[in-house]
């Protein structure tokens, strides 16, 4: 008997389903489906049979399915561990513009690829997911999709869109204490999202997710150097709520945003974490 277990989230944002498998041993017969799914496998041997061929998985391979792709799976060795993601068409034409020619479906060349970058790119991707973090899903994603989509050894477009990208920074230190989205961003350069991504991120080597913040602390930071409370502190920064500021404070700045403000008030005391 199968007895594994699975994890099913939706991302009700970007319309995207996310699983993670654990000690899955039963094949698969024949089948399509109808949208996109983006597999990686952590642990376990598996066969994929696609396209008239038959490909072996093993930790770390990335199996990518275009819609309508017939296939099969079968465990060779162990029990899976597997992490996936099922786009639909409609999400994958919305995240596409600038990847594609426009109003084409993407199409992804192979549906095995074996390349540790891509993989812990779609790692990323996946734990913001499972985490219910849809914009930095988002940003996550499309970086993947950049980079699955197109070859590696293409040159570097001549225009690195250094305006835009400078524009969206001024805007995101303006605004920063709003609920600032990609599509907000996009409206303001006239880029696409993939376009304005990959311009941001190889302008200031941080995605606008992270960028927005990275803003975020360092202004929540100064008003608790200032004696504000940490409720004050992450709403007038633009934090959803204090559970949400103090996790991320904490990421950025390896103290709690209460620990950080005693220790600034007690002249630089510290304190066992």
């Amino acid at each position: 008997m199968d007895a594994s277990t699975k994890t099913v989230v939706f991302d009700r944002v970007l319309q995207i389903e996310g699983y993670c498998f654990r000690g899955l041993t039963r094949p698969f017969p024949t089948h399509f489906h109808g949208h996109y799914v983006l597999g990686l496998v952590e642990d376990g041997v598996r066969t994929l049979s696609c396209k008239g061929r038959t490909w072996t998985l093993r930790p770390g391979s990335l199996m990518l399915l275009n819609p309508g792709e017939s296939h099969a799976c079968a465990q060779r060795e162990g029990t899976l561990d597997y992490r996936s993601a099922n786009v639909p068409i409609e999400a994958m034409l919305a995240l596409s513009p600038g990847l594609t020619a426009e109003g084409a479906l993407p199409v992804f060349p192979a549906p095995v690829v074996e390349e540790l970058p891509l993989a812990q790119q779609f790692q990323a991707f996946h734990r913001r997911l499972m985490a219910g973090n849809s914009p930095a899903a988002e940003e996550a994603l499309l970086l993947f999709l950049s980079a699955a989509l197109e070859p590696a050894s293409s040159s570097p477009a001549p225009d690195p869109c250094r305006a835009e990208a400078a524009a969206a920074r001024a805007f995101i230190r303006e605004h920063f204490a709003q609920g600032i989205t990609l599509d907000q961003l996009c409206r303001h350069t006239g880029l696409s999202k993939s376009t304005l991504l990959r311009a941001f991120t190889r302008e200031n080597g941080i995605t606008p997710y992270r960028y927005l913040e990275t803003v975020r602390v360092n202004e929540a930071k100064a008003l608790l150097e200032q004696g504000a409370p940490p409720l004050e502190a992450a709403l007038k920064t633009g934090f959803s709520d204090q559970s949400h500021f103090t996790n991320c404070f904490t990421r950025h700045i390896g103290l709690p945003p209460g620990m950080y403000q005693n220790i600034r008030n007690e002249g630089g005391k510290t304190h066992g974490l």
